[in-house]
């Protein structure tokens, strides 16, 4: 979400004016094409108190025409803020941002949904959420989050270092990007599907690149030591490596170039739904396929028999059968493929598509975001 965010407030300052108001720190990471205010993170309630009162001074003084919150949460300050400068109101929701399971937020937070001038979302699956909220379908617009097309594959000299340093020489590699959350199913996939899977394919290795978050909203988690000792309980220990969090863009492409698919046990569970799966199309990009649960928004981020497989949520025997099959087709099946599915997701898309919902024209216009 943090990146979609500063990608879109890079894409939009292409023709506007940008303002945006983030957390502290995230100057580390700010576009030089924004400017940034920012806003102490924790506690939560302060974070919306600052933030807001911060916007409120740059509305006053600079008159924007499109306030923008990079998140549901945000949303109330966005609407708010517009209503007192006359500016157009807008915010990009994720699932969770319309399902999450919290009174006073479902009380007084999905309600200002339903005022906005517009609502983007992240797939398709969101959209439909959005509309059981009562927001109208006429004024929501589906957005993709984006991806970073790379010029060309990691070279192999360091795609071979970087297996012989994890052990991963020969084998087949099995590769996980995200967080540790309960939605991800991880644990469940090391005890469901992985044995049927390793008694296939001896040499597949499941490569964990992630953590268990420090700052989630609303969503539960599963530790490496839980998934470790699934691991060990079903005599797997040997066959799963935890990277943690990667932030080396040339360290995570390598991961991505080295392995020879992605899984994505994504599971379904009515109040944390999967918005959309961005870490599916960073894989394709990579030309690397996904095999993932049929839930939420992952229906949009894979195409069934171009970028992977997606298998019926739960049914973890045919699961397994598609990740040995996708094994058995080389590790040059689907690098085409999956690279053309990528591409249309590309940030210079969504840069498109978020300027002709902002109505952002060839004239620079103003534009505040408020970013989680």
């Amino acid at each position: 979400m943090e990146r979609l965010n500063w990608h879109m407030a890079d894409e939009l300052a292409k023709l506007a004016d940008v303002q945006v108001i983030g957390p502290r720190g995230a100057a580390a990471l700010s576009p030089r094409s924004v400017t940034l205010t920012e806003a102490p993170l924790k506690p939560l309630p302060l974070f919306l108190l600052v933030s807001f009162l911060k916007g409120l001074w740059i509305t006053l003084r600079w008159k924007p025409d499109v306030i923008l919150a990079g998140s549901g949460l945000t949303a109330p300050s966005a609407w708010l803020l517009s209503k007192l400068c006359g500016a157009r109101s807008a915010a990009y929701l994720h699932g969770l941002d319309i399902t999450v399971n919290h009174g006073l937020y479902q009380k007084l937070w999905r309600p200002i949904f339903r005022k906005l001038d517009r609502v983007v979302v992240n797939s398709t699956p969101t959209k439909a959420l959005a509309i059981t909220a009562g927001v109208s379908p006429s004024s929501i617009d589906i957005v993709y989050p984006g991806v970073s097309l790379p010029n060309a594959p990691q070279p192999t000299e360091s795609i071979a270092a970087f297996k012989e340093q994890h052990g991963l020489t020969d084998k087949k590699i099995l590769l996980s990007v995200g967080r540790l959350t309960t939605r991800k199913g991880l644990r469940e996939f090391v005890e469901l599907s992985l044995p049927t899977i390793v008694q296939a394919e001896p040499d597949a290795m499941l490569l964990v690149v992630g953590e268990t978050p420090k700052n989630s909203l609303g969503a539960g988690f599963q530790s490496v030591e839980s998934i470790q000792k699934q691991a060990e309980k079903s005599g797997l220990a040997g066959h799963i490596r935890f990277l943690g969090v990667i932030t080396n863009k040339t360290l995570l492409a390598t991961a991505y170039d080295a392995a020879d698919l992605h899984i994505f046990p994504v599971r379904h569970i009515p109040d944390d739904p999967e918005g959309f799966g961005m870490v599916a199309i960073e894989a394709a990009a990579h030309g690397l396929p996904t095999v993932a649960f049929a839930t939420g928004g992952v229906v949009d981020a894979v195409a069934q028999g171009q970028s992977g497989c997606l298998v019926h949520p739960g049914d973890y025997p045919a699961f397994s059968e598609a990740v040995t099959r996708i094994l058995a087709d080389g590790p040059y099946a689907w690098r085409t493929s999956s690279y053309t599915f990528a591409t249309q997701f590309a940030w210079p898309q969504l840069g498109k598509k978020m300027r002709k919902i902002m109505q952002i024209r060839e004239e620079r216009t103003s534009v505040i975001g408020g970013n989680e």
